[in-house]
């Protein structure tokens, strides 16, 4: 019986793709924090400036570009106090063999990530 993933190993698998994204562009991690609702998930330096990035799991048919504009201005308002850009990173999991299944253990998945959306 094929086990599908749990919201929170959905999450890893997107904190693991922004992650290296983030380390490829040269951000330093100052905080990693992967635990689910807990926003942001990454607290990075870069050139000197502090940039927090919301991570987040979206299964298809959902876009993963799209997110809550009134939550993320929290967070952005949030970010302001420590003179922080905020940025929205959004990654779409779709089961490989047919985008119409769920993702789970053992089978093939597709990842659809587009890069940081800055808020």
């Amino acid at each position: 019986m094929s086990q599908e993933f749990t919201e929170q190993e959905l999450h890893n698998m997107a904190m693991n793709v922004v992650g290296e994204d983030l380390e490829k562009r040269g951000f330093e991690f100052m905080s990693v924090n992967s635990q689910l609702k807990k926003d942001p998930q990454f607290v990075c330096l870069k050139d000197k400036k502090l940039h927090f990035v919301v991570v987040k799991a979206v299964l298809y048919p959902q876009n993963p570009e799209t997110y809550n504009v009134t939550y993320m201005e929290t967070v952005k308002e949030h970010a302001l106090k420590f003179e922080a850009r905020t940025y929205y990173a959004g990654v779409g999991i779709a089961n490989a063999k047919n985008y119409e299944s769920p993702v789970v253990k053992g089978e093939k998945y597709i990842v659809n990530y587009n890069g940081i959306i800055e808020i």
